[in-house]
């Protein structure tokens, strides 16, 4: 058996198990495992799965991951995701669509405080549902909204796939913050349009919720201060290189932690729910990376990611259209498998190629997360679905693809944005010092 051959055989039976619903991490761990051990040695396969685990395990790097998911977590606890979605609904609550578009706005506002998806529509879902059903919100455009404001989570910094992307390509997570907030702000509009056109078209969605006074909207101001706080702490940091990575974590969380606490918002058990979701989701993507790393060495053993590299130099296509089917490949692997394995599976494949076309390797990693997030809300896959679809049991499940599919047209327009102005995600990365 060639390594060729050996290595289509390991993606057959990696893609087969995934929708066995075997926990990603463990797949790629253990086909990689065994791919290398068939084709070097089986010796050199256990020193190789010891020695990855315990260095993507033992990195400092990967310290990030945990820190920030520390700090959505306690924001989520102590009620910064309710006050977001408080502040937005008293001001736009009672126009067509309004609890919708704050809906938007409080997951933009969470997703500066928290890196991570699914955690984004899980708390907002649990916040903003309830009020849109008192209001008679289309069940397809109440959850498909959740859906889709949740895909923020990961463009919006901090941003957990940013932070694995950046370590597997040696690029600087920071550049990669940075080139994820005016993309984020845009896909936030792109969003908000798509739900007053929306509304707009079919009028009997929803209703206004009760206009706010200018009193109480100023008063719930208060709400978006500790987050903006926080994201600028984080953020303006970074950018300033004041902080690392790292250090940036550590003070968004202690400052999450100390505002929480200050406020007198954060209990006994909500801090002890905080450090249990964080153990429990900071363990699951260490080990996505750590048997993705495992993958990767099969993956190099079997050439093939040289051979589609060589492949593709050999194409007679211009490099917009190389890149609009790599973009392609993701979108439809998007549907199929989670996003941040996605990237962990398709980065050694496909980095080498979009250097070798000469597209800059931040402008990439914007790409990717973009149409990766498209697949968080559309079937069979469609994660985000599965979360919302858990907080509103009485909502069928593809009335909830319904609706998030409709928000699809907004995360489509803002990544053709992206492809012929690549400079709205390289502009703040290019003033860092």
């Amino acid at each position: 058996m060639t390594p060729i051959t050996a290595g289509i055989i390991g993606f057959i039976v990696l893609i087969i198990l995934m929708f066995l619903r075997i926990p990603v991490g463990f797949v790629m761990a253990v086909v990689g495992f065994l791919g290398f051990g068939w084709l070097v040695s089986w010796n050199a396969s256990l020193n190789l799965l010891a020695r990855d685990f315990f260095s993507q395990l033992n990195s400092y790097n990967l310290t990030v991951i945990p820190l920030f998911v520390l700090m959505g977590q306690v924001a989520h606890y102590s009620g910064i995701s309710g006050r977001l979605f408080n502040a937005a609904n008293k001001f736009v609550g009672h126009l067509p669509g309004g609890l919708a578009v704050a809906t938007i706005g409080a997951c933009a506002g969470f997703s500066a405080i928290c890196g991570s998806t699914s955690a984004t529509a899980a708390t907002m879902a649990s916040v903003a549902l309830p009020q849109m059903k008192k209001y008679h919100y289309d069940p397809a455009l109440a959850t498909g909204v959740v859906a889709a404001g949740g895909s923020l989570g990961v463009l919006i910094p901090p941003s957990t796939i940013f932070i694995i992307y950046g370590i597997m390509t040696e690029q600087s997570v920071g550049k990669l913050f940075m080139a994820g907030i005016l993309p984020g702000v845009i896909l936030t509009f792109m969003f908000i349009l798509t739900i007053f056109i929306w509304t707009r078209l079919k009028p009997g969605l929803c209703e206004g919720a009760p206009k706010a006074a200018w009193r109480e909207r100023i008063a719930s101001l208060s709400g978006v201060i500790e987050t903006f706080i926080l994201f600028v702490l984080v953020m303006g940091g970074l950018f300033v290189g004041f902080f690392t990575p790292t250090e940036a974590a550590g003070v968004g969380a202690f400052g999450t932690i100390a505002i929480a606490v200050l406020g007198r918002n954060l209990t006994w058990k909500g801090l002890i729910k905080s450090l249990d979701e964080t153990t429990r989701i900071s363990c699951m993507i260490m080990v996505i990376v750590a048997g993705a790393t495992v993958f990767g060495h099969f993956l190099a053993v079997t050439t093939i990611p040289t051979q589609i590299g060589a492949w593709v130099s050999t194409l007679q296509l211009p490099s917009p259209v190389i890149m609009g089917l790599i973009i392609l490949i993701y979108l439809l692997l998007g549907c199929m498998m989670d996003s941040l394995a996605m990237i962990m599976l398709t980065i050694p494949i496909f980095y080498p190629v979009v250097l070798a076309l000469g597209y800059d390797p931040i402008w990439f990693g914007v790409i990717i997360v973009v149409v990766a997030e498209m697949g968080v809300i559309t079937p069979p896959i469609g994660i985000n679905v599965y979360v919302v679809s858990g907080v509103a049991r009485d909502v069928p499940i593809h009335t909830i693809f319904k609706g998030a599919v409709h928000m699809l047209a907004a995360q489509l327009a803002t990544a053709i944005l992206l492809i012929l102005f690549p400079k709205i995600a390289l502009y703040l990365p290019s003033l860092m010092k």
